[in-house]
């Protein structure tokens, strides 16, 4: 897998301390700085602690199988996160040249948030993985309309969310399929929006967020 994140501290420099830190029992791969700067911090070929809890495909120690980037960037508290140009430029063409070292699919290009839902919220809404994907670096689909109609909510409970928490399963998602709409199902409902719609992020299976996970369903099945 390759997991993307943010630093989610004040400096970049503040960050790298930390992330050289034995005692922090935080690290990463490599950091990507606001100028396009790369540092590398672990060999790809070790374990980097950047992804902590999480879970993804079956894969419940993502540290394990993993390459972690951190992007320099304070996060939520100074609103929507926007990157600088130079900083995803060689974001991308790091990706690229991960991926061409290592077979790793489309659909496991992924952010921190979706790995470890309702536990963290990196790159955020503001990430721009649109322009990755258009630069060949993971999945992505169009933003579906968001409309009004039916949807499923927290509380809800039944076999159309069986079938929805199998979707998201399938798809890679650590979830149990139980049936219910609990508060894990919410949190990895705000992971795909975060991800794949961040126009609205509220936990709520929409028709828009429904259909679009089918497509990206598809089109992972078919690159399989």
């Amino acid at each position: 897998m390759l997991v993307l994140h943010y630093t989610g501290m004040a400096t970049g420099a503040a960050a790298l301390h930390r992330l050289c830190d034995a005692a922090s029992e935080v690290s990463c791969h490599y950091m990507v700085w606001e100028d396009g700067r790369i540092t590398q911090l672990v060999a790809e070929a070790r374990r980097a602690w950047h992804a902590g809890a999480s879970h993804w495909a079956g894969v419940s120690d993502v540290n394990s199988a993993s390459i972690g980037i951190e992007l320099v960037h304070e996060g939520p508290a100074h609103g929507p996160p926007q990157f600088p140009q130079a900083q995803i430029l060689a974001t991308i063409a790091l990706c690229k040249d991960i991926l061409t070292r290592h077979a790793i699919p489309a659909a496991h290009v992924l952010a921190h948030s979706d790995v470890a839902p309702g536990r963290k919220i990196d790159p955020g809404e503001g990430f721009p993985w649109p322009v990755l994907a258009e630069a060949g670096i993971g999945l992505w689909t169009p933003s579906e309309p968001i409309v009004s109609g039916r949807f499923f909510s927290l509380g809800d409970q039944g076999q159309p969310i069986e079938a929805l928490q199998s979707l998201f399963a399938l798809y890679g998602y650590g979830l149990d399929i139980s049936g219910y709409f609990d508060t894990a199902t919410q949190a990895v409902v705000s992971a795909f929006q975060r991800h794949f719609r961040p126009a609205r992020v509220d936990g709520v299976a929409d028709a828009s967020t429904i259909t679009m996970l089918r497509t990206l369903l598809t089109h992972k099945i078919s690159l399989s």
